[in-house]
């Protein structure tokens, strides 16, 4: 049965036919106020085969703050209007495990998208998502093994553990959209192929929460939207 949104689009169409392969852009840049934690650390000292993959000790990447207040790792997703729910792409995505630290720190995906999980260090890992919707699992990959292979069946933010590594944490963010992105390079992000409609842009970090914007996408446009949040000091 078509949606509402469907309709919409129909009836633009009808009405405007030059919109017929009309497509917007939302994009823009998240930061934050205040003063966000110190990142700690990282002691790899234990294991020496991952320590030596980093000419510096890295650190936690609970927070990750740029120039400019720029802050990444922020999911941006199509949280109301998106046009393909339920179109889980062909294309697996990937999750490293590189130098003992989660690549990337936040994986976004389709619901029931392939995930493949790679383990690229000379060392075993477990990797543990704490789901509590979907189903929990805890898997060791020891280093040579072929990729791991897992879907997830319902939407969720779901913290990533490594029960070898106490220090590897990361997120899985298993969403209902295709349109989304994680800020990088100075807290920029950008969600293209919108048709014309109404939509909610929610952006999500694992410490600072949540918050939305109501953006209108009219043709080939580019709407510009800014997330800022506020960093808590511990």
């Amino acid at each position: 049965m078509p949606t509402k949104q469907m309709l919409v689009a129909l009836l633009t169409l009808f009405v405007c036919p030059h919109l017929l392969f009309a497509a917007g852009t939302v994009s823009g840049k998240v930061t934050y106020t205040g003063t966000p934690a110190r990142q700690k650390p990282i002691d790899m000292s234990k294991e020496p085969s991952c320590a030596k993959q980093h000419a510096t000790p890295v650190t936690t990447e609970t927070v990750v703050a740029g120039p400019n207040n720029a802050l990444d790792n922020v999911v941006v997703y199509v949280s109301s209007g998106a046009p393909d729910d339920g179109q889980v792409p062909a294309q697996a995505v990937t999750y490293d495990q590189k130098g003992c630290q989660y690549i990337p720190h936040v994986q976004a995906m389709h619901v029931n998208q392939e995930l493949k999980i790679l383990n690229d260090d000379q060392t075993s890992h477990n990797i543990h998502p704490l789901a509590k919707v979907n189903r929990e699992w805890n898997k060791s990959q020891p280093p040579g093994t072929p990729p791991l292979s897992e879907k997830f069946d319902k939407p969720e933010f779901i913290p990533v553990k490594c029960n070898v590594h106490p220090w590897m944490h990361g997120y899985f963010a298993v969403l209902t959209t295709n349109h989304y992105d994680v800020s990088k390079d100075g807290g920029d992000f950008k969600l293209p192929n919108l048709p014309p409609g109404k939509y909610t842009i929610t952006a999500w970090h694992e410490s600072y929460g949540t918050q939305t914007a109501d953006v209108t996408i009219t043709g080939n446009e580019t709407k510009d939207v800014k997330f800022t949040f506020t960093a808590k000091p511990y």
